[in-house]
């Protein structure tokens, strides 16, 4: 019996993803027939084996709905609870709430066009129930959040679990051109000059995408990927402070950076503002829609002023040059650490553990650092790379062995961890070209945050070298797309590409790699930021892994040297190697 994928699949619909939620697509009934085909007018929802969609342009509607058999016969992952919906839309806006707006230079017409209103709430800040002014959160014209503001002082709640979206989310429906404020008030100004494509995020400037804790900060853009996904142009109009700054630039980050711009407000001694609705009090709605028709480009790799690089470079004379992320073992700190935006080849011979060592450094990066990654992994089978990833979590080992085997409530929390910190690269049904990884990779960018990528290995990549190209040009070619990725959405690449074929040394050991060795061309060694090789000696000592840190290109994130690791083959776990093997706090034995 055909599972949902399939069923959809027969009307013509093909989703960006088959998990639960809301998503905006093109309309297989209607969109190729259209001036614009990419405008995603057909809203989808699926939830737990059903789906239902609806075109709002041709007006096509269906659903289809998997059999219980086929749902039964498919693991659900655990996740929470459906989002809680409110019950009532807010009431009309009264008259403190009108005043309230008035003061901010929001007329009644503009409160009631995004269906401002009144409704008493308990504000946990001020430990009672007050008078506040709402907003409500529209979706397809359908309330899934209200946010209530006391009218008295700055304090705020909404729904409790509801679904985080963008305020205003209806007015960016199908957009090319698409701004983003730090809050409602914001929105209503820009409206209030005649700006409607305007989104205003909803909890403020939270996050900075360093830390586990931010991800819940950047939901809302996630459950709204689908509409900025067709947009041209995004404005970033959010607060100049600190706060704003760095929201602002984890946007374009995840945005991508070459689709952004970004507002400058007025900032003269005489009457500086911080945001749009302080522009449009002190300056007006002409000076309002001039900051907005005047937003620069978002700074990318390029041609700059030098003054471009001020505060930069008073950073740098201040505390100068900044070390990368620890990678969790002391030893091999001294020799590198993990910057974003950079690009690591990792070699070694087949069996030297290459992929299973970038598994435990992406793992002591989430574990300490919070980051999320994407795996384009061909040679891992998905459940086994997961086995794999949550022995490392856990440190214990996935299969019986000489040590406790983890439990199966073990595995469940591990795998909770593994899926909101690791998403997988698959291709089931399209070529796995360098273009279509990058393509998913930067989705994951924009819905999941991710701040490293392992591509691995290059030999299981589809290559359509032209024919006029070499393979040196094609090599340099490929990995400048992969390295301008990197560094435009500052992740951290790792590119794993095996050598050519090694020659034993007269002992019968096989010889240590260089990043030469790699077939193909030496562009693997000149675009490196960072060059690893990983090596054991099957022979000799199967459980020694060697390090060598065979080239770095800034001096500030680390140095040419060797480090060894003891690999424990029951968790796929390193440590140092002292005179009892350590890991974190805990011992181990010898392997």
């Amino acid at each position: 019996m055909a599972l949902l994928a399939e069923l959809l699949l027969e009307h013509g619909i093909r989703p960006a993803h088959h998990t639960d939620g809301n998503q905006k697509l093109p309309c297989p009934e209607c969109s190729h027939t259209r001036k614009h085909r990419s405008d995603l007018c057909l809203s989808l929802t699926i939830n737990r084996g059903h789906a239902l969609w609806k075109c709002h342009h041709c007006e096509w509607s269906g659903g289809v709905k998997e059999r219980d058999d086929n749902r039964s016969a498919r693991p659900q992952r655990r996740g929470p609870a459906a989002p809680i919906k409110p019950t009532k839309t807010p009431g009309d806006p009264t008259s403190p709430v009108l005043q309230w707006l008035a003061k901010r230079g929001i007329s009644e017409t503009t409160a009631r066009r995004n269906r401002v209103g009144a409704a008493r709430a308990f504000i946990p800040k001020l430990k009672a129930e007050v008078d506040c002014i709402a907003f409500p959160y529209f979706r397809d014209g359908e309330l899934i959040n209200v946010k209530y503001r006391a009218l008295a002082e700055k304090a705020f709640t909404q729904i409790k679990d509801a679904e985080a979206i963008a305020f205003g989310l209806d007015d960016i429906a199908d957009s090319r051109e698409i701004i983003i404020v730090e809050g409602e008030g914001d929105k209503l100004a820009l409206d209030e000059a005649g700006i409607r494509n305007v989104v205003s995020v909803p909890n403020g400037a939270q996050g900075n995408g360093q830390a586990a804790d931010d991800a819940a900060a950047f939901n809302w853009l996630t459950n709204c990927a689908a509409y900025f996904d067709g947009a041209l142009r995004i404005i970033l109009a959010g607060d100049a402070d600190e706060k704003g700054r760095a929201l602002a630039e984890e946007l374009a980050r995840r945005l991508g950076k070459e689709r952004c711009w970004r507002v400058r407000w007025p900032d003269g001694n005489d009457a500086p503002c911080k945001d749009a609705n302080e522009t449009l009090l002190m300056h007006g709605a002409d000076v309002l829609r001039e900051c907005v028709d005047e937003a620069e480009p978002y700074p990318i790799a390029g041609l700059h002023s030098a003054l471009d690089y001020y505060d930069e470079t008073l950073e740098l004379y201040r505390d100068g040059r900044k070390r990368g992320f620890s990678t969790g073992w002391k030893s091999l700190d001294e020799l590198m650490t993990i910057r974003p935006g950079e690009l690591s080849v990792v070699t070694g011979v087949p069996g030297s553990g290459k992929s299973e060592f970038i598994d435990a450094l992406v793992v002591n990066l989430a574990h300490a650092h919070g980051w999320r990654f994407a795996f384009c992994s061909f040679e891992n089978p998905p459940a086994e790379h997961i086995a794999k990833l949550a022995e490392k979590h856990l440190r214990l080992p996935f299969w019986d062995g000489p040590i406790r085997r983890m439990s199966k409530a073990d595995l469940q929390r591990a795998m909770d961890w593994v899926a909101d910190r690791f998403y997988l690269i698959r291709f089931d049904d399209e070529a796995p070209t360098i273009e279509a990884i990058i393509e998913k990779a930067r989705a994951a960018v924009v819905r999941h945050g991710i701040r490293g990528l392992v591509i691995d290995p290059y030999n299981e990549i589809e290559h359509r070298r032209p024919a006029n190209m070499t393979e040196t040009e094609y090599v340099s070619q490929l990995l400048g797309k992969v390295k301008r990725f990197a560094q435009r959405h500052e992740v951290h690449v790792w590119f794993v590409a095996h050598p050519a074929k090694m020659q034993r040394e007269n002992g019968g050991t096989r010889s240590v790699p260089t990043l030469y060795d790699i077939s193909g061309s030496a562009n693997w060694v000149n675009k490196a930021d960072i060059g690893l090789v990983v090596h054991r000696d099957l022979d000799q000592d199967p459980t020694r892994a060697e390090i060598y840190v065979r080239k770095v290109r800034f001096k500030s994130v680390g140095k040419v040297g060797t480090v060894a690791l003891r690999w424990d083959r029951t968790t796929g776990c390193y440590a140092e190697i002292t005179a009892q093997n350590t890991y974190g706090n805990r011992a181990y034995p010898d392997a």
